[in-house]
């Protein structure tokens, strides 16, 4: 008997955030269940039902028509704030679990140094969000919320005590090179917690070194700007050709490659900016993610096809690179 298949955290940032909530069930529901009543309380009152005394038939219209219809989106919207809240209670949960990560990888990597006092302070800020989110869940329905499980990553120092086989070969030396397929699916992050071609080509990436560390930094990186509200499915940056990303990939900058700075969202820009000032982990985070990407690209260029280059820029790290690029001057 197969065994059941572990449900999958969807990390803020990486996946997509799936289609805007517009008129939903809930909505449906209230509005036929609204015309409903209308109609009955309306053909009461219209075949001369018993009304009693004329002075009080205002009244009885009110009682009997607004209220209920009243309550009636009352109970919609209560249901579907707290489907709403749900929802970020998740968000908050899992960037909890990636910074409590990075917090376990930096004691082992120190080994009993104290780790830094802006972590602790995030996953304060972040824990009494979520703990505030729960109690108002609570008030609405009593819904509890599970705890999401962490998704693994390989951690800097698993990477530096890579095996190695006789004769000093390391053992990912004996790894089937990666496709550029599989590059391309994994840089984009799967597309759901249910994505399983997308888990599978993310697997195989992170047993690459050199996809590995890039995976890990753009995960950094989508992860802290989603606490902004700043999601890459949202952005909609005008696509440079082939040529101009191979200029990239050989040294060129400045106005060269300019049109890869495609973003023109103003609010992601402006976010991005103030906490590149702001914020140090960030920044550090940013400029780490920019050397993995510049180095990555550079090695992988010479055998992607002009669609792969298409296909590759597409990607939801791409547009984090060209965000970030074009807020620490890249571009310029």
């Amino acid at each position: 008997m197969a065994e059941p298949k572990e449900a999958r955290p969807t990390l803020p940032g990486l996946y997509s955030r799936g289609e805007a909530a517009g008129i939903t069930a809930v909505e449906i529901t209230a509005l036929v269940l609204s015309v409903i009543w209308l109609i009955v309380a309306s053909s009461y009152f219209l075949t001369g039902g018993d009304t009693g005394a004329e002075g009080l038939r205002f009244l009885q219209v009110l009682m009997a028509i607004v209220l209920p219809v009243a309550m009636i989106w009352v109970a919609a919207m209560a249901i579907r704030a707290a489907k709403v809240m749900r929802t970020e209670s998740a968000r908050l949960q899992a960037a909890i679990d990636a910074l409590r990560q990075a917090y376990v990888a930096q004691s082992q990597a120190g080994k009993g140094q104290q780790p830094h006092p802006a972590v602790l302070k995030r996953l304060d800020e972040l824990g009494g969000g979520v703990r505030n989110l729960e109690t108002t869940l609570a008030m609405l329905g009593g819904i509890r919320q599970a705890d999401p499980m962490a998704l693994q990553w390989p951690s800097e120092q698993a990477e530096d005590n890579q095996p190695t086989l006789s004769l000093g070969t390391p053992a990912e030396a004996m790894q089937p090179p990666l496709s550029n397929e599989d590059l391309i699916r994994a840089l984009h992050f799967p597309e759901t917690a249910e994505d399983e071609a997308g888990f599978a080509a993310l697997r195989r990436a992170l047993r690459d070194r050199s996809a590995a560390k890039l995976i890990q930094a753009a995960q950094d990186v989508l992860t802290l700007m989603s606490q902004d509200g700043i999601y890459m499915d949202d952005l909609r940056p005008d696509m440079a050709r082939p040529e101009v990303w191979r200029a990239f990939a050989r040294g060129d900058r400045g106005r060269t490659i300019a049109p890869l700075g495609g973003v023109h969202d103003r609010s992601s820009l402006a976010l991005t900016a103030a906490r590149m000032r702001e914020d140090t982990i960030f920044r550090d985070a940013a400029h780490h993610f920019l050397r993995r990407y510049d180095q990555m690209f550079a090695n992988v260029e010479p055998g992607f096809s002009d669609e792969d280059i298409s296909a590759f820029a597409s990607t939801r790290t791409s547009r984090a690179f060209m965000l970030l690029g074009r807020v620490a001057g890249t571009f310029d």
